[in-house]
C-alpha cells in the first residue's frame, strides 16, 4: 500500500514567519501613529506656550529722563582714593540734601583744577625694584649652582632649600601690593 502526501513543509514555515511579520509591522504602524500624536499634541501645547509667554513677557526699553519726567539718579565722577588710585565717585541725590545742610563732605568734580596750594609728592619705586631685581639674579645664580652640583645629595638638597626660600620670598615682594607698602614720598 502506497499513499502519497502532497503537503510542502516549506508551506507551513512560512506563513508563521508571515504573520509574525505582519504583526510585527502593525505594532510598529500602531505606535509610530501614536508617537505622532503625541508629538502634534506637544507642538500644539508648545505654541500655546509660547503664544501666552509672549503677552506676558515684559520687555526693556529705554526711557530717557526727559520723556519720563524724573531727574536723573546722581553724578558719577572720578576722583583719587587715599593712595592716590583713581575711583569712581557717586553722589547720591537723596545724601546731596541731607549734606547740603550739614556741610558737602564729598570731593568736588573739579577739584584738581581749583586746588592751586596744594602738596605736591613724589613718588620712588626704585629701592623696592632694587631688591626684587637683587633676589631675581639670586635665584638665577641659585639655579645656576644647582645644575652644577649634580652628584652631591647634601649640597643639592641645600641649594633646593635656598632656592625655595629666594622664591618664596620674590613671590611675596613681586606684587604691586607690596610695592605700594614701600613705596617712598617725598614732598616737592
Amino acid at each position: 500500500m502506497a499513499m502519497e502526501i502532497n503537503v510542502k513543509g516549506s508551506a507551513y514555515k512560512t506563513d508563521y514567519a508571515d504573520r509574525l511579520q505582519a504583526q510585527r509591522e502593525a505594532a510598529v504602524k500602531a505606535e509610530n501613529s501614536r508617537n505622532a500624536e503625541k508629538a502634534a499634541k506637544a507642538e500644539s501645547r508648545q505654541s500655546e506656550e509660547k503664544a501666552s509667554n509672549q503677552n506676558r513677557a515684559p520687555q526693556d526699553a529705554y526711557i530717557s529722563s526727559e520723556k519720563a519726567g524724573e531727574k536723573p539718579n546722581g553724578l558719577y565722577y572720578v576722583g583719587q582714593d587715599e593712595n592716590g588710585n583713581k575711583k569712581v565717585y557717586f553722589n547720591d541725590p537723596k545724601k546731596d540734601g541731607s549734606e547740603k545742610e550739614g556741610g558737602s563732605k564729598s570731593p568736588k568734580v573739579n577739584e584738581d583744577a581749583s586746588d592751586n596750594g596744594g602738596e605736591k609728592c613724589t613718588a620712588n619705586t626704585d629701592k623696592v625694584e632694587r631688591e626684587i631685581r637683587e633676589l631675581k639674579e639670586k635665584k638665577k645664580k641659585l639655579e645656576q649652582q644647582l645644575k652644577a652640583v649634580s652628584g652631591d645629595e647634601k649640597k643639592t638638597k641645600e641649594l633646593e632649600n635656598k632656592l625655595a626660600q629666594v622664591e618664596r620670598e620674590l613671590s611675596q615682594k613681586d606684587t604691586d601690593t607690596y610695592r605700594r607698602q614701600n613705596t617712598e614720598f617725598t614732598e616737592q
